[in-house]
C-alpha cells in the first residue's frame, strides 16, 4: 500500500480546503510515495503512539490533532512535540493529521458523537457561507442533456439531500467567427443567431478546475461561453457543531446519566438543571463555547461541549443547559472514522484503533 492511497481517501471524506485557517492538517512527516506496512490511528500523536506504531511494526499514524500546530524552529528533544517528531522521523513513520476539516464536515467528528447519542434528523449547527460557487453556460439543444449529466456526474447540481439540481431557460445566442474561427453551428464569418439553453448549476468552490474542466470536454463549442458566481449562502455540509433530536423526550438527569454512560465520564461540569425535558440537542467536539449562541439559538435544550471558562457558564443565561464533557472525552471517538474510512477501501490493510490512552486530563 502506498501511503497517497490512503490519503487520497481520507481527503475525498475531509478536503483539505475545509480546515480553518490557524491548523495544519495533512502530511507532517514521511513522504506520500512511501509504501506503509501498517497504521495506527489515534486523536493524539505522542512519544507513547509512536512506541506502539513500533511495536505493531506500523509506519503511519493517523492522528486527529497536529502533532506540529505551530511551527517548529528547532528538532532538539527538548518538549514532546520535537522528540515525537524526532522518534517518528528515526524509525520513518509517517504521521498524518486530520483536524478541523474532519469537524466541519457534515459525517466527521460530530456526526459521529450525535450517532452514539442516538440523534436523529441532524444537521450543521453553524454551516459556512462562501462555499458555493454558481456556473452559468449556454448550450445547444442537441448537447444539452450531455453537458448536463457531465456536470452533475463531476459534482455539480448538489443541494442538500438533493442532487442533479438546475435550472434551464431557452433563449437565442449571437455569434460571429473570425476567418481563424472553427464553428461548431453556421459559418465562419457571418453572424448566427442559434436557439442555446441557459444551464445553471451550483458546484462546491474546492471543485472549480474539475468543474470548468468537464464543462469545456463535453461543450460542443469551440469557445465555450460560461459565468461563474460567488454565492453567500450557508452550505449545509460544511461547518461547525451539530445539532440532532432524541426519538422520545427524556428528563434532564436521564440524559446526564446516557451522556456518562456513552462517554465512559467520571464526571460531567454543568450548568444549573432547567427542569424541563431533552429533546432537542446540540453539540461540538473539542472547544466549542465559540457555539454557544447557535445552540441558544437553535431552541436546544441541551448544549454538549468542552473547554468552556468559568464566566461562559454564565453566558447560558437559564434559556440552555450546558454539558462540558472534556475535550478528550468528547473526541475519544474520532479514530473510529479513520478505522471505517481505511476498512471499508482497503478491508486487508492493517489499521489498529490505538491502545494508549493520549488523555493528558486526570480526575481524583
Amino acid at each position: 500500500m502506498i501511503l497517497k492511497t490512503i490519503i487520497t481517501e481520507i481527503e475525498k471524506f475531509a478536503p483539505l480546503a475545509y480546515q480553518e485557517s490557524y491548523d495544519n492538517c495533512g502530511l507532517l512527516t514521511g513522504n506520500k510515495e512511501q509504501e506503509v506496512t501498517g497504521a495506527i490511528l489515534c486523536l493524539d500523536c505522542t512519544e507513547a503512539v509512536v512506541e506502539e506504531a513500533i511495536q505493531k511494526k506500523c509506519n503511519l499514524i493517523i492522528a486527529h490533532h497536529p502533532i506540529i500546530f505551530g511551527g517548529l524552529k528547532k528538532l532538539n528533544g527538548n518538549n514532546y512535540v520535537e522528540r515525537t517528531v524526532i522518534k517518528a522521523i528515526q524509525n520513518n513513520i509517517a504521521i498524518y493529521a486530520c483536524h478541523t476539516n474532519l469537524d466541519n464536515v457534515k459525517l466527521g467528528v460530530n456526526k459521529k458523537i450525535a450517532n452514539k447519542l442516538g440523534l436523529v434528523n441532524t444537521q450543521i449547527l453553524a454551516p459556512k457561507k462562501s462555499l458555493l460557487k454558481k456556473l452559468v453556460t449556454f448550450v445547444p439543444a442537441t448537447h444539452l442533456t450531455q453537458v448536463q449529466e457531465s456536470l452533475f456526474n463531476a459534482g455539480a447540481g448538489n443541494i442538500g439531500n438533493y442532487d442533479s439540481c438546475s435550472f434551464i431557460l431557452e433563449g437565442t445566442g449571437s455569434f460571429r467567427g473570425n476567418e481563424n474561427s472553427n464553428p461548431f453551428i453556421g459559418e465562419k464569418g457571418k453572424l448566427s443567431l442559434e436557439k442555446e439553453s441557459r444551464l445553471e448549476v451550483i458546484f462546491e468552490t474546492i471543485n472549480e478546475s474539475q468543474i470548468i474542466s468537464t464543462l469545456n470536454q463535453n461543450h460542443p463549442y469551440e469557445e465555450v461561453a460560461y459565468d461563474i458566481y460567488q454565492l453567500e449562502n450557508f452550505y449545509q455540509n460544511i461547518g461547525s457543531g451539530m445539532v440532532g433530536e432524541l426519538d422520545t423526550p427524556i428528563s434532564e438527569i436521564e440524559f446526564l446519566e446516557r451522556l456518562k454512560s456513552v462517554f465512559m465520564l467520571k464526571l460531567i461540569k454543568h450548568t444549573p438543571l432547567l427542569n424541563k425535558s431533552i429533546k432537542k440537542v446540540s453539540l461540538c467536539g473539542g472547544s466549542g463555547s465559540f457555539l454557544l449562541k447557535n445552540a441558544i439559538n437553535s431552541k436546544s435544550d441541551i448544549y454538549i461541549s468542552s473547554d468552556f471558562k468559568y464566566h461562559e457558564f454564565f453566558d447560558a443565561e437559564n434559556k440552555i443547559l450546558i454539558a462540558d464533557i472534556g475535550h478528550y472525552e468528547s473526541e475519544q471517538f474520532t479514530p473510529e472514522i479513520f478505522y471505517e474510512i481505511i476498512s471499508n477501501k482497503f478491508p486487508t490493510f492493517a489499521s489498529y484503533l490505538t491502545e494508549t490512552n493520549t488523555n493528558p486530563v486526570n480526575y481524583f
